[in-house]
């Protein structure tokens, strides 16, 4: 039987061998073994379970979805897991769709803004009757707020947020465990106006990372998020309440 070292299997399943530590100090995976100098061991077997929890996370899978997919895998039957991935398959295109449509309204009303503001301008400051602020476009206003970004409305709308969470306790441990398997490709953490900006690295998981920061959104509204995607690299602010400060540290880590 053949076996691979910690870095042999992280290039060959696609994790780093930061997640595989990680995914071991949860019980998603173990080491068949260790060498005599005591480092990590893996087999074919392990790859086979690697794969298996990649295709969960491409289908969107959480760590907890995952981790109750990877209990059915080791009852070496394929039924039930086929059935419990088509019911969290099911409900994540229910999901996706909800957000197309959110998209599609948000760009409808985006077009409706741009030909309003493609007109003359008025002459003097803007007010009441300029196309930056009046509400003639489609009948509705250039800028009125829709539930696009992270902290569901626009920056400028002051709105008054009670600094709660609406996640059960029992889920709790799962969610800080879902934040510490994204971040472990955190490679800066600095303070900001606010809040706390997370440098990442580039090969962090996108897809994991913008599915929580919809879940944290949902369950703890009083946080914004803004995520940066460029050149420079994998940008992450999270910004809440002065009184919420401890949440950010527990859930996204503190400045050296």
């Amino acid at each position: 039987m053949s076996t691979y070292t910690i870095g042999e299997t992280a290039r060959r399943s696609g994790f780093s061998a930061s997640a595989l530590r990680f995914y071991e100090d949860i019980g998603l995976i173990d080491p068949t073994g260790r060498t005599d100098g005591g480092y990590r061991l893996y087999d074919d077997a392990s790859l086979d379970r690697l794969a298996f929890i990649a295709r969960a996370k491409q289908f969107g899978c959480s760590l907890e979805e995952i981790t109750d997919l990877v209990h059915l895998w080791d009852g070496q039957r394929c039924g039930p897991v086929q059935r419990r991935f088509h019911e969290l398959v099911t409900d994540k295109i229910r999901d996706a769709e909800a957000q197309v449509d959110e998209l599609a309204a948000f760009a409808a009303q985006l077009r409706a803004s741009a030909q309003q503001l493609a007109g003359d301008p008025v002459d003097g400051p803007c007010g009441p009757n300029c196309a930056c602020l009046s509400a003639e476009a489609g009948g509705a206003s250039a800028f009125e707020p829709l539930i696009v970004t992270s902290d569901r409305r626009p920056a400028s709308v002051p709105v008054e947020i009670p600094i709660a969470c609406t996640l059960e306790p029992g889920a709790m441990p799962v969610r800080l465990a879902e934040w510490a398997s994204v971040l472990t490709g955190a490679t800066r953490r600095t303070a900001i106006e606010g809040g706390l900006r997370i440098e990442l690295d580039p090969d962090v998981d996108l897809g994991d990372l913008g599915r929580l920061i919809g879940a944290e959104q949902r369950c703890c509204a009083f946080l914004r998020f803004s995520l940066t995607v460029d050149a420079a690299g994998i940008v992450l602010d999270v910004r809440a309440p002065g009184p919420a400060a401890g949440i950010v540290t527990d859930l996204f880590g503190s400045t050296p």
